[in-house]
Formats: structure tokens, sequence, C-alpha cells
């Protein structure tokens, strides 16, 4: 198969076809409904939420206005949050209330945290009651925590039942949620003691107690923890379920892989985002004016530090005048000694972030990046050293920029490791400020270092 078939195969079975965004368009525009049902019914959810943010504001509302009514809890849960207030205040209220019916709690919670209260009232003013009532228990737990998280839906036995027991009880109950791994064992105060899998009850004898076929990656994980640690937890031990406790171990609800993973594509989207110095943007829907909000603050942040750079290359302008072979290599020190820490940064984040860069280890760690930071700037100023003797005739030239890169990219290893471990001890994002500190360094450094280095032998 080559590899254009397979490209060609993904989109046809994975992704929305350009073709297809087309004919939906032509449908939209034309008012067929029919025919724009017959093209989104045999998407999946996530497909069509993917459709709905891919066109623009007006084609969408034309389009929920011809298949407002065929909406279902699914999509509504795949939507981008950014545009998700907007879909739902242009669905009918009766379509709403039969949309988030079909939803567990967990799925009702992540849908309407982040709207508006009058949306918010619309959709718990949808569901039963006991619904209802347990997603309002949800709420009341911090924002980001595993309360926020987890579904109240929980299927529990008593830890002394056997197989057979449990499943007559499986088999007798019309209320269990759609998808569940586990069993969650309880003591008589209702304190979570271990699981076991459907798959272990299923081929276990009907004798067999539940409490000698637990799971050894049985954890339990408090209301209140971050959601940024259960996902680690998860990604950690493999985890497929996990049962959550309030401040009295009281089993209150499960927290199921999906959205643990979830969380996980958040944090590492929230990590790319803001190495980059554009913090939660969203490319869907912000207009010019939050953008620009968004970006403007950090750019004069680096604005201010590229004046501090520059008033370096101040104190050296007699220096450049003299030589103007400076002026044409000094771009090239900063320039490697920012690339240099910015691959150190990279990493050094991304391990702050798993929790694999710890006080244990940060010491050893650092050491490496420091030989790797000066095993590069050696072997770049043997480069740059033989580049600009021959470019400009002169030796002491490449010895000069030769020194500058070793310095610089030592250096640069060095803060690129150094500013987010500085930055998190001191209860800052590390994603979010270490660039602009990094970049400030590496071209102070470099600046200071070749024309300094410059002054005393050229000159």
């Amino acid at each position: 198969m080559t590899e254009e078939r397979v490209e060609d195969d993904f989109e046809e079975d994975y992704a929305l076809s350009g073709d297809l965004v087309e004919q939906v368009l032509a449908a939209t525009e034309a008012q067929n409904a029919a025919e724009l049902t017959a093209l989104l019914e045999p998407l999946h959810p996530a497909d069509i939420a993917d459709l709905l943010e891919q066109v623009g504001s007006n084609e969408r509302r034309d389009l929920l206005k011809l298949y407002g009514a065929e909406m279902d809890g699914e999509i509504l849960t795949e939507i981008d949050e950014s545009i998700r207030e907007e879909v739902i205040e242009q669905l009918p209220a009766e379509v709403l209330a039969e949309a988030v019916r079909e939803l567990d709690s967990d799925d009702v919670v992540d849908l309407i945290e982040d709207l508006g209260e009058p949306q918010q009232e619309a959709i718990l003013d949808a569901l039963d009651d006991s619904d209802r009532a347990a997603v309002e228990q949800s709420l009341t737990w911090p924002e980001y925590s595993a309360g926020r998280l987890m579904q109240r839906e929980v299927v529990t036995a008593p830890e002394h039942w056997t197989v057979g027991e449990a499943i007559d009880f499986l088999r007798a109950e019309d209320w269990l949620p759609d998808q569940f791994y586990h069993v969650i064992l309880v003591d008589p105060f209702h304190h979570p003691v271990g699981y076991v899998t459907l798959g272990k009850i299923l081929s276990a004898k009907r004798e067999t107690r539940l409490n000698t076929i637990t799971e050894d990656s049985f954890r339990t994980i408090w209301a209140r923890q971050e959601e940024g640690d259960v996902a680690y937890a998860f990604n950690q031990y493999h985890l497929i379920s996990a049962p959550v406790v309030d401040d009295d171990d009281r089993l209150v609800g499960v927290i199921t892989i999906d959205d643990a993973m979830n969380v996980l594509d958040e944090e590492h989207e929230e990590d790319i985002l803001r190495l980059a110095g554009v913090g939660d943007e969203s490319a869907i829907s912000d207009t010019v004016p939050e953008t620009v909000r968004q970006r403007l603050p950090w750019l004069l942040v680096n604005l201010f530090t590229a004046i501090l750079a520059s008033t370096v290359i101040a104190l050296f302008e007699g220096t450049i005048e003299r030589l103007v072979a400076l002026a044409v290599l000094m771009p090239i020190v900063a320039s490697m000694g920012g690339n240099a820490g910015t691959q150190t940064l990279t990493v050094a984040v991304r391990a702050l972030a798993t929790k694999s860069l710890t006080e244990s280890n940060v010491w050893r760690v650092v050491r490496r990046e420091a030989m790797v930071g000066f095993t590069n700037g050696a072997v770049f100023a043997v480069v740059m050293g033989l580049v600009a003797w021959f470019w400009f005739g002169t030796p002491a030239l490449g010895l000069v920029i030769g020194a500058a890169m070793v310095i610089n990219l030592f250096v640069a290893a060095l803060a690129g490791i150094a500013v987010p471990l500085a930055l998190e001890r001191l209860g800052a994002d590390p994603a979010l400020a270490s660039g602009t500190f990094v970049t400030t360094v590496t071209d102070v450094v470099g600046f200071f270092a070749f024309l300094g280095l410059a002054g005393v032998l050229l000159l």
C-alpha cells in the first residue's frame, strides 16, 4: 500500500475531507435539511464537532438551524470550549434537554462549568432531580479538581460478595453507566478497599470471592486533588479507572481513563502555547482584540529584554566601528545560543510537567546539560572559527568567535534548565515565563562574550 493510499484511507476513515465540508456548506446554503442530515448522519460525533469548529460563525448558525434538532449530547461534549456556549445558545430548549439527559454526570459537568449562568440553568433544568443533584454536588468541588472530573455513577459491591452475586446484581440493574471497567469493593462505611475488572468477574467461578481477585493497581484519588496530578497518576500507573474519595475517605465517584487522558492532552497543549507566550489562546474563536490582548504583554516583555541586549552592544560601539566583521558575525553567536537554550528549555519544561525531573535527579540532569552545552559549543567553535578565518582572513577573529560560541552554548544549556527550575520554585509557571528569560540570557552573554573578547584580543 502506497503512502498516498494510506493518507487517502486515513482521511476517508478518520478525518473530515474537504469535499464533505463543501457538500455540507452547499446543503446549508440551499437550506436542504434532508441532504444535510444524510451527509452528517454517518459521521462520528467528534467529526461533526470538528465540522462545526471549522466553519465560520454565520455558517455555523445556519447549519444549526437546519440540523439542530438532531444534535445529541456526545456532539456537545466534543465541541471546543471556545464555541460551545455559542452552539448551546442556538439550540431549542427541548433539543438541549434531550441531549444532556443522555450524558453521564462527568460529561454534564464538563459541559456546563465554563458556561454562563443562564445556560447552566437551562441544562440543569433539563435533568432529572437525581441527576441534577449529582451534577450540582460535583460543581461544589474546586475547579480543575478530581471532584469536577469524576462521574457520580459508580458500580460498587460489598467486599464479601462472590462473583456469582456480582454477576446477578449487574444483570438485574438498569441504571448502570454505559461504560465502566471495574466493580469497586467497599466496606460497611462505604470506603473503597479494592476493585475487580469485568474480565476477571466473567472468567472466575461463581463461588470465587471478589476480594480474592482484586487488582494490584488499586489506588484512590482525593476529590480535591488537582486534575493534572490525576492525569499523571493514570499515566504513571497505567490505570483504567480509579475511585474518588471525599475528606472522610468515603467513595463519591470514579474517574475513567478517557477523562484523565483528555486532561493530559489539555496540559500538553497548554504547555506548548505557553512556551510560545500565547497563554490560553484559541485559534478557532478568538477575535482580533482578544488575540492582541493575549500576545501583546509578552511581546512587550520581549521588547524590554531586547533593549537590554542592545545596551550590551552599545557598550562596544567603538569596537564594532573599528572592526565591521564583528557586526556580521555577532548575530550568529546570539542565534546559536538562543536555539541551544530553547532546546534545553523545552526538555526541562516537559520533564517538570511529567514529574520526571525531581530533587533526586536534578543535579545529574544539570551536569548532563552543561556537558552537552560545552560539547556542542566546542564543535561549533571549530566550525565557526574556520569559517571566520577563511571569510575575513584573520585567525584571531576565528579564535574570538570560537571562544564566544563555547561560552554562550554552555551558558545557554545551564539557563535552559536553571530558569524553569527557579520559576517553579518561586511558584510561577515555567512554561509561560521561561522562554523570554532564557533568550535574554543567551543574547546578553553571547554579545558580551563575543564583543568583549574581540575588544581584548583584536584591538
